[in-house]
C-alpha cells in the first residue's frame, strides 16, 4: 500500500509515479494507493489519526502485509503507524535501502549498504525484550544487567565501527587504485545521471561491457570502470556510477562516499539525462543538487539526452558560446549519435593539448613506435641522420608523464642546450 501526502500545498505529482517504480524495482506488487494533505506532519503518526485509520481499512480490504511511506518517518511515527495499521510500515529511505541491498554484489557495495542499513536501524530498535533484564545469573551476578535493547545497540554500535575499518581499507585500496590510474597519462570520465537514465546501456553501447541494465530503478549500484578510444589517438576511463534520486537519503551519500569519490575525481562528467521524461528538467537539477553535496559541481560537464528512440529527435549536438560541444542527442538502445559522443569527448579533452616538438636520433625507433601508439602525431619530419622530429599534440597529464621519461630521453638530445620537448603554442 503506498501512502502520499502532499504538505503545504505543494503538489508534486510525480512523486507517486516514482514511489510506485521503486516500490517495483524493489519486488513489492502495489496494490493500491491513500492520498492525502496537511499544512505540517502530525508528530505521532506523520499522516494523522484520521488518515492512519484510512489507511488501515486500506490495509485490511486489499489484505496487504506492507505500507510504503513516501516520507521520511521518525521511528516514533513508524512504530504507531505499525501499531494502528496492524502491518509493516517502511519509509522512503528504508525502502531505497532494500533496493540497494539487493542490487549490492562487490564487496564494497555491501559493505556500504550493511553500514547505511544499520545507521538506520539504529535509531529504530524498540523495547521488546525487557523481560530479559538479566543476562546472567548464579550467586554475586545477579545485577540489573543489560536490557536487550541496550544489547542491540552495543552489537550495531560494534558493528558499525568494524564496518568502518574494512571500508576505510576500502577506501585506502581505492585511492591506490585511482593513483596508479593517474601514473598513466588517461582522463577519467563519469557517467551520471537520474537513475534509469539509461547510464548502464550507454556504458555497455561504448565499451562493448556487459553490465546490467534493466527498466528499473537503481539497476545498477556497483562502479564499473573501462578504457575507451577516442578519435586522434586519445584514450579516456569511462566510468559507470550510481544512479541518483531526488531525496537522495543523507546516509546513503556518506556511506557512498568512497564510490561517489570516483565521480568527484573525474575530469569531465557526462550527464545522462532521460530525453523521453517529462519531468528531465526537475532530474537534472536533483542530480546537481547530488554533485554539490559531494563537491562534484564545478567539474565540467557535457550533457547527454538519451533515449531520443522514444521521442523521435534526430542524433545531433549543440556547441557552447566557446564553440565546444555541450549537448548531445543519442540513443543507447539503437546506438544512434554514438560517433558523436565520441566526437564531443575528443573535443573536450582536445582544447586542452599544446603542441610540443620532439627531436629523436636513429636508435630511439621504439620510443617513436610508442609515441605513435599513445599520441597524437600530427607531423613527422625525417632528417638526414637518420632521426626524426615528431610535432605532438599533447594533454596536460601527458605531458607531465613524457617529463617522468627525462632519465630514459637523456641520451636522445641532439645538442645540451635545447630541450627535448619545445613547446610550440596551442
Amino acid at each position: 500500500m503506498l501512502v502520499q501526502l502532499r504538505l503545504s500545498r505543494q503538489l508534486d505529482p510525480d512523486a507517486l509515479d516514482e514511489l510506485r517504480r521503486l516500490a517495483e524495482s524493489a519486488g513489492a506488487e502495489v496494490c493500491g494507493t491513500v492520498l492525502g494533505s496537511r499544512q505540517v506532519p502530525d508528530a505521532a503518526t506523520f499522516v494523522g489519526k484520521g488518515k492512519a485509520g484510512e489507511i488501515r481499512d486500506a490495509v485490511a480490504r486489499e489484505q496487504a502485509d506492507l505500507v510504503l511511506v513516501n516520507h521520511d518517518l521518525s521511528p516514533a511515527q513508524e512504530r504507531n503507524l505499525e501499531k494502528i495499521t496492524c502491518c509493516r510500515v517502511l519509509d522512503r529511505t528504508g525502502l531505497i535501502l532494500d533496493i540497494f541491498a539487493q542490487r549490492a554484489h562487490s564487496a564494497e557495495g555491501k559493505l556500504q549498504v550493511e553500514l547505511a542499513q544499520l545507521e538506520h536501524l539504529s535509531t529504530r530498535l524498540v523495547r521488546g525484550w525487557t523481560h530479559l533484564g538479566r543476562q546472567k545469573g548464579g550467586i554475586g551476578l545477579r545485577g540489573p544487567g543489560e536490557t536487550q535493547l541496550e544489547v542491540d545497540r552495543r552489537l550495531i554500535r560494534d558493528r558499525i565501527k568494524k564496518l568502518n575499518e574494512r571500508l576505510k581499507q576500502v577506501y585506502v585500496q581505492r585511492r591506490s587504485r585511482r593513483r596508479a590510474r593517474h601514473k598513466v597519462p588517461i582522463p577519467t570520465v563519469s557517467l551520471v545521471g537520474y537513475t534509469n537514465a539509461g547510464k548502464s546501456s550507454l556504458f555497455n553501447r561504448l565499451t562493448s561491457a556487459s553490465v546490467y541494465a534493466a527498466d528499473q530503478l537503481f539497476a545498477t549500484l556497483d562502479p564499473t570502470m573501462r578504457r575507451i578510444e577516442l578519435p586522434g589517438k586519445a584514450s579516456v576511463i569511462l566510468g559507470d556510477t550510481v544512479g541518483f534520486i531526488r531525496q537522495l537519503p543523507h546516509d546513503l551519500v556518506e556511506a557512498f562516499k568512497s564510490t561517489l569519490e570516483e565521480v568527484s575525481g573525474a575530469d569531465l562528467l557526462m550527464h545522462v539525462v532521460d530525453a523521453a521524461s517529462p519531468e528531465r528538467l526537475e532530474q537534472i537539477q536533483q542530480v546537481n543538487n547530488v554533485l554539490a553535496e559531494i563537491n562534484a559541481v564545478s567539474i565540467p560537464q557535457i550533457t547527454v539526452f538519451n533515449k531520443i528512440d522514444l521521442t523521435g529527435e534526430a542524433p545531433r549536438f549543440e556547441r557552447d558560446a566557446n564553440g565546444h560541444i555541450s549537448r548531445l542527442w543519442v540513443s543507447a538502445q539503437t546506438g544512434e549519435g554514438m560517433d558523436l559522443l565520441l566526437l564531443g569527448l575528443a573535443d573536450h579533452f582536445r582544447r586542452q593539448r599544446q603542441h610540443y616538438r620532439l627531436n629523436l636520433p636513429p636508435e630511439a625507433g621504439r620510443l617513436r613506435a610508442a609515441l605513435y601508439d599513445r599520441f597524437d602525431v600530427m607531423r613527422e619530419t625525417s632528417l638526414e641522420s637518420g632521426g626524426w622530429v615528431l610535432d605532438l599534440a599533447l594533454e596536460p597529464a601527458q605531458f607531465a608523464w613524457l617529463r617522468t621519461q627525462g632519465d630514459y630521453l637523456e641520451s636522445y638530445l641532439i645538442s645540451d642546450a635545447e630541450s627535448v620537448l619545445a613547446p610550440t603554442g596551442s
